[in-house]
């Protein structure tokens, strides 16, 4: 895996501590690079001059094909020369080159050597009998419209950077921005959700990706369809595989859905993580946890002692939906002295020095600690600390500042409760990826502002710290990004930033959670727990972990030896051939693919997405569609306004956006790991963010890896490379448990 001083990509730029390096560095990406452009257009215009005589149709589609990749590749050269002399001026450091301007570079690169393994392709088969000429005409037409959606992002990052400052990856807020967005609809983003999705991360994570790319299509056609469940549940085999071989038609649902779908489908197909599938895979693959126990936090006064002695009460959470108990789990891979839960056990471990204050991401909209179980389980036993994750509310419901009353609250409780935890409280330290990495530096500027001590070290991922659509180079990645596509971006920053101003604000009345097999915590439980006496129920079903085996001895055994990673075609491979036979028993559409070759591939697989479909069904339910809704027609192209989606205001709230922070609360920051990805559309936020802290004064360390998406801690189960991307998280979570204790 890549560390933030070294680069696997044939074509990254390596920067070394001297100027002269710089410039030696920056001259040989451009000559490989000029090398495999040169060998594009011959092969291209070879292919063209062939192509030249076949009057078939598909002859005449790879004839312009070829000549307009030739047309575009001339267009895209003159625009990257200014991009490259400039790339250098953005990044954190020397020794840590990346920034939006190079991830757009890597991808340009990524589109010329996949153009022109497709045109060598064809060259050297053109002549075969066995030449699929209709197959390799979609491909190369794929690859020809790849590289020209790729001109015009480029055309976008030459007007982004003539609009920032030197150093600065954000266009200056003065500029004319609405002309920006109103041209970002020109962009053709087809080809980026079809043949070519995932190209610009590697293989593995390609994978998932396709399979969540088929599974938002699947689950938009039940999404959005009227009738009950038993009509939903029969649709047409035609139906439903015909995003697994179309591939263009699947671009164009996904495309569509991204610039048309409301917020909450965005909750519900993120909420999908969560569901049984999903929830034993990380029983299956990751380490046993001994205590993975919900808890919920009363909403009572906490009164924290401040820095220099005063005190200083805790608010309860009350924004938007009242006065409610705040949700966390507590996740452990030993039994420790003190913890909630622990009635009867004959042997504790004493209690850990550290302990983790986790909040999950999510857009500020979905997911849950439970979503993230999969690394979490992992990472509990790596580091060998409690883990304490908020689940936190989510937004639209309870949109900002909710989510930060109920973090800063639940950090403030964990604090003065530490030992009911399993730990002595020495060093708390907070992770966080996405937007509850945003929460936690958020909660940081709270406690520095309140004068409570902040926590001992901060690691985050991934995080943006501008909620607000000011363009930066990164951001357009926005465009090809199959996980958190520009329209689904707009929708979660306006649900959480900008909430419904005829929202109402419930009264702050306490609301007692009615979610029985959760653990609420009082102080008089507290008083109880000290006097050796355990709330919790022994009927109560909070050992997750647990309920999977036969006894906690095999758990404690099967702990030292975790599983392998499997790949994601490996875990589809299995699940179809193990359950598609007990799954499919009742189902129509599974008893119609019995008839078939059990042993061929593409019937599981086809009843694999058959009963999938029906998960679906199953999981969403009954429910009646809005007006908005019929009026969506997801397989017709539409014509983008990101304009009409910007009708809104952000405000400048450093607890919001944390890059707004003033230098002086930034002096005062902890430690702080920062790490995030080539490819992820708030790359720029993190760069800005610990230049920040590092001007501050700070020790701030940033880490950009490549090959991986924006949220790959999720996928850690299914690819190796992003499982390795896990272990640098734990190895900088690590280096700030060491800081500390050395102290």
């Amino acid at each position: 895996m890549i560390d933030s001083n070294k680069e696997n990509h044939d074509d990254t730029i390596t920067v070394e501590n001297s100027a002269n390096n710089v410039a030696d560095t920056e001259n040989k990406p451009v000559s490989e690079r000029v090398l495999k452009i040169n060998n594009l257009v011959e092969t291209c215009k070879s292919n063209a001059t062939f192509f030249a005589r076949d009057n078939t149709e598909n002859g005449q589609r790879l004839y312009l094909s070829f000549l307009a990749m030739v047309d575009v590749v001339d267009r895209i050269q003159p625009k990257l020369i200014p991009i490259e002399s400039q790339v250098h001026f953005f990044d954190f450091d020397e020794s840590v080159p990346g920034n939006g301007y190079r991830s757009f570079l890597i991808v340009i690169d990524g589109a010329i050597q996949m153009a022109v393994e497709c045109s060598e392709k064809v060259l050297q088969k053109r002549d075969s009998t066995f030449f699929r000429k209709s197959t390799l005409t979609k491909d190369v037409e794929s690859c020809s419209h790849l590289l020209t959606s790729l001109d015009s992002c480029l055309t976008h990052l030459g007007t982004i950077m003539s609009w920032s400052d030197r150093g600065s990856l954000f266009v200056n807020e003065d500029c004319p921005l609405g002309d920006l967005f109103s041209k970002y609809g020109e962009i053709n983003q087809h080809c980026f959700y079809g043949r070519n999705l995932g190209f610009q991360y590697c293989d593995s994570i390609r994978n998932v990706l396709q399979f969540i790319a088929l599974s938002m299509t699947l689950f938009s056609e039940v999404y959005y369809s009227q009738g009950s469940l038993i009509s939903k549940a029969t649709s047409s085999v035609v139906s439903t595989t015909k995003f697994i071989t179309d591939p263009e038609q699947r671009a164009r649902r996904i495309v569509n859905i991204a610039q048309n779908a409301e917020v909450d489908f965005c909750k519900a197909f993120w909420f999908l993580s969560e569901t049984e599938l999903m929830n034993q895979l990380p029983s299956i693959v990751s380490p046993s946890v001994a205590i993975s126990k919900m808890i919920q936090i009363p909403p009572e006064p906490i009164v924290m002692e401040t820095i220099d002695g005063n005190t200083y009460e805790v608010p309860v959470p009350s924004s938007f939906i009242g006065r409610k108990s705040v949700q966390v789990r507590l996740i452990s891979h030993k039994v420790r002295e003190g913890m909630l839960g622990t009635k009867g056990r004959s042997s504790v471990e004493p209690p850990s020095k550290g302990l983790m204050i986790h909040c999950h991401g999510g857009g500020f909209v979905a997911q849950s600690s439970k979503s993230h179980d999969g690394y979490l389980r992992d990472w509990a036993k790596q580091l060998d600390i409690p883990i304490l994750c908020i689940d936190y509310s989510l937004a639209p419901e309870a949109p900002f500042p909710r989510a930060l009353e109920e973090v800063l609250y639940a950090y403030c409780w964990a604090k003065k409760h530490h030992d009911f935890l399993g730990s002595t409280g020495e060093i708390i330290i907070g992770a966080g990826d996405s937007a509850g990495a945003n929460l936690l530096l958020s909660t940081t500027l709270k406690c520095i502002k309140e004068n409570i001590p902040t926590m001992a070290g901060l690691f985050i991922a991934y995080v943006p710290t501008l909620v607000h659509y000011i363009p930066s180079p990164a951001r357009l990645l926005c465009m090809m990004d199959p996980l958190i596509p520009f329209g689904f971006l707009l929708r979660c920053l306006k649900a959480y930033a900008c909430p419904d101003p005829h929202m109402k604000q419930v009264s702050n009345s306490n609301d007692n959670s009615d979610t029985e097999s959760f653990e609420e915590i009082t102080e008089s439980d507290l008083m109880a727990l000290q006097a050796h006496k355990s709330p919790v129920s022994e009927n109560s079903d909070t050992m997750t972990y647990e309920s999977l085996a036969s006894n906690e001895q095999n758990n404690c055994e099967n702990a030292g030896n975790p599983k392998p990673q499997p790949l994601m075609n490996e875990i589809l491979e299995r699940y179809v051939q193990e359950q598609l036979p007990k799954e499919g028993s009742t189902d129509q559409v599974a008893s119609s693919l019995s008839l078939t070759n059990t042993n061929s591939l593409q019937s599981r697989v086809t009843g694999f997405v058959s009963n999938l479909k029906d998960s679906f069904t199953k999981y969403l339910g009954e429910r009646s569609i809005s007006e908005a809704e019929k009026l969506l027609d997801l397989d017709v192209d539409p014509t983008p306004n990101f304009l009409d989606k910007l009708g809104f205001d952000v405000p400048r709230d450093p607890y919001l956006s944390p890059i707004y922070a003033s230098e002086e609360d930034l002096k005062k920051f902890p430690p702080t790991r920062v790490l995030t990805v080539e490819m992820d559309p708030c790359l720029d936020d993190c760069i800005m963010f610990a230049k920040r802290l590092k001007s501050a004064g700070k020790d701030v360390h940033l880490d950009i890896l490549s090959g991986l998406p924006h949220g790959f801690l999720n996928f850690s189960l299914f690819s190796k490379e992003a499982y390795e991307g896990s272990k640098v998280c734990i190895s900088r979570i690590e280096e700030l448990l060491k800081l500390n204790s050395n102290n």
